[in-house]
């Protein structure tokens, strides 16, 4: 995918970020931010792969996740369910990021560089240059790989989630609502992981029922 990287050689340096976990009902939302301070032909070869992490395997995720923590300055942040029922997922994910890219920033002592943004929204309050790009993630090497590492640290906290709370199989469905955690839900009921304001309709429905 060199593609991805042509795409990055706009800026002299860009950092890319995006987020994992916007639309399950349980577990935090993860943000990673990544910044390759050297990209050799050596790396563009073993992140040929490189790609939108939604369109991956797993065990091509978790390769990659391997190369690119290795090769970058990255940060991962989570925020937990207590804060997102508070200030709502698109904030909280907006605040992942944004905490994520300042991490980076302070690690590599960055002064001369652009922030890729996968979506439509800047981050808020966010004083470094910045610019959103809609499935980022398919067009930026740094976006992308931001994405890889968001999503298989996230899978990862879901499936350590499953083994406090194995009757949801988080460890299959990552925290969204499918049938099956649907109807556990309905059996067990919620738990301290679960994001009660995405159940609403679900209960109001069940309450039409009756």
């Amino acid at each position: 995918m060199n593609q991805l990287f042509e795409f990055d050689k706009i800026y002299k340096n860009v950092i890319g970020t995006d987020e994992a976990g916007r639309g399950p009902a349980a577990g935090g939302v993860f943000a990673a931010a990544v910044y390759f301070p050297e990209v050799t032909d050596s790396l563009i070869l073993d992140l040929e792969k490189l790609n939108d992490s939604k369109k991956l395997s797993e065990k091509v995720r978790e390769s990659l996740y391997d190369i690119i923590f290795g090769a970058s300055i990255n940060s991962i942040i989570n925020i937990e369910v207590e804060e997102i029922e508070k200030i709502n997922i698109l904030n909280s994910s907006l605040k992942a990021m944004k905490l994520a890219c300042e991490n980076v920033i302070s690690k590599a002592r960055l002064t001369d560089f652009m922030t890729f943004v996968d979506g439509n929204k800047l981050i808020k309050n966010y004083k470094y240059p910045q610019k959103y790009i809609v499935k980022g993630d398919g067009k930026s090497a740094s976006v992308a790989a931001a994405s890889i590492l968001a999503k298989v640290s996230r899978d990862r906290y879901m499936k350590e989630l499953a083994e406090e709370f194995p009757q949801y199989r988080w460890e299959k469905n990552a925290g969204y609502l499918t049938a099956e955690h649907l109807a556990a839900i309905d059996k067990f009921g919620l738990t301290k992981y679960h994001r009660a304001s995405f159940l609403r309709k679900h209960f109001e429905k069940q309450l039409t029922l009756f």
